[in-house]
């Protein structure tokens, strides 16, 4: 179980690390409304640039906390559970536009790996 453990910290840390250091002014299929970028996605939830870089910096420092917690696992559970709650937002914000429910798709699967990793 461990190793299981330990691979869905590396599948979400690095996953969402690049999405938010390499993938944020990229396009793909994921974004909400007609967005192109991570920052037009949050104009078209109706956020705020300050919101962007906080929401950003949150997911960023959860998800090398998540890393990290592979070797120091006493900060493990507060990293998913803080990554889980910015995921529901992120679920939250689709719905909240009426994405159609395959934008979700990833928030969805993370969230519920980082409930995986917190409960275990």
């Amino acid at each position: 179980m461990e190793y299981l453990i330990t691979a869905l910290k590396l599948i979400v840390g690095l996953s969402l690390l690049n999405v938010w250091l390499l993938q944020r002014d990229k396009n793909t299929k994921w974004r909400g409304g007609n967005a192109t970028t991570l920052s037009e996605e949050f104009k078209v939830y109706g956020l705020s640039p300050y919101m962007f870089k906080i929401v950003g910096g949150l997911k960023i420092i959860l998800a090398i906390g998540l890393l990290l917690s592979i070797y120091y696992t006493s900060i493990a559970s507060i990293c998913a559970i803080g990554l889980a709650i910015l995921l529901t937002g992120s679920i939250a914000m689709h719905l909240k536009i009426k994405d159609p429910l395959f934008k979700s798709f990833p928030a969805a699967l993370f969230l519920t790996l980082c409930l995986i990793i917190a409960l275990s």
